[in-house]
């Protein structure tokens, strides 16, 4: 009997998103699996039911997690969803498990396999099933639309009969996925682009865009394409090279983070108040905090004329292709699994060891561990 491959409409507030789309369905049922979808579960990212051809639509959660073998998820999903799961099932989505151990401790108890889409290495190999890349992408994209809609400043140059309007500045803090499409999407609105990041490998990368790389003199290559932390001295350096270019900046956009910790702080307080009145600041980081000292996460608000905005979940605001993006990489992680209809997961591959966060009843990923085990001593 094939195994069944369930998805649930998202509960977590906001979220848009749905971790499936038709054409993936239809991929999985030529593997030899069935898969199931909950009543509405695509409604809002604009998947009806109908859409689903090659699924069989729940009418209830409950009747989904009741026959699901693998359920896929966007956010993580909540002590009442892990409940109603067999135990021993598999579930497979974002977890951010230093956010939330007591999950972590549920699954683990009731040995449901869980991975994580956050913790696939950045490897070649695996690059079509970097979600947190893709979702990144859209992320990018649309820092760059929201710095143009809320900035009091027409992006490109415009020559009217009431004379030329110069260009609008844009300065990106962080060249990473996020930050390049950032960088694109603002130079093909028109804008004068600048781009910093503390690893100068990104240097090509944000030059081919037709942005300017500033050379600021601190280096932090880090490990898995991330950046180190850096030390006391030289965020004070940072700080002070980077204060020129963003009073300058008409538009700032930061997308500094370090998954499974707070975003650095980079602009701080002093440094808003020397931008110019008008300038808008689009915090990418604001999930961690954010990057700016004054970012409220999920609100918008204004100190001495500079306006701050503090986004969060920006992909589920591209709820369709964001969701299409995301299906995709969930298909091309789980397929190598998929063996004969059956779920037959290689633990010896170095995607699948890394990726896996509980099964059988402990809990795989060391750090994930050490801070459960380390809050119930």
């Amino acid at each position: 009997m094939p195994i069944k491959i369930a998805v649930p409409k998202e509960t977590a507030p906001g979220e848009r998103r749905v971790a499936m789309e038709p054409s993936v369905a239809a991929k999985l049922v030529k593997l030899g699996v069935e898969v199931l979808i909950e009543k509405d579960a695509g409604e809002l990212a604009h998947f009806p039911d109908a859409v689903f051809a090659d699924a069989r639509v729940v009418d209830s959660a409950a009747g989904l997690y009741a026959e699901a073998d693998v359920v896929l998820k966007v956010a993580p999903p909540t002590e009442d969803e892990l409940r109603q799961m067999k135990e021993g099932a598999v579930v497979v989505g974002f977890f951010h498990a230093h956010r939330s151990p007591s999950l972590v401790k549920l699954m683990q108890e009731r040995k449901i396999t869980s991975f994580a889409m956050e913790l696939i290495p950045r490897i070649s190999r695996a690059q079509s099933m970097d979600a947190l890349s893709s979702q990144a992408a859209i992320a990018g994209y649309k820092a760059a639309i929201m710095g143009s809609d809320l900035s009091c400043r027409f992006f490109p140059m415009l020559t009217t009969a009431a004379g030329t309007i110069r260009p609008s500045k844009v300065l990106v803090i962080g060249a990473g996925v996020a930050g390049l499409q950032a960088i694109a999407t603002a130079r093909r609105l028109g804008a004068i682009v600048e781009a910093y990041d503390v690893r100068s490998a990104t240097k090509e990368q944000v030059e081919s865009l037709g942005a300017k790389f500033l050379d600021l003199g601190v280096k932090a290559e880090g490990e898995g394409g991330y950046a180190r932390e850096l030390t006391e001295e030289e965020k004070a350096q940072q700080q002070e090279a980077l204060a020129k270019f963003i009073g300058q900046a008409d538009v700032l956009i930061t997308t500094a983070a370090i998954p499974g910790r707070p975003s650095p702080k980079l602009v701080p307080a002093s440094m808003v108040e020397g931008m110019k009145s008008g300038a808008v600041i689009v915090d990418l980081a604001a999930e961690g905090g954010g990057n700016c000292e004054l970012t409220q996460p999920g609100e918008t608000i204004e100190h001495n004329g500079v306006v701050i905005h503090g986004p969060l979940n920006v992909p589920s605001q591209v709820a369709l292709h964001a969701s299409e993006m995301y299906a995709k990489n969930l298909f091309n992680f789980l397929s190598p699994m998929l063996k004969d209809g059956e779920f037959a997961p290689d633990w010896e591959d170095e995607i699948v060891a890394k990726s896996v966060l509980t099964h059988a009843g402990e809990i795989k990923h060391e750090p994930t561990r050490n801070q459960v085990e380390g809050a119930q001593s």
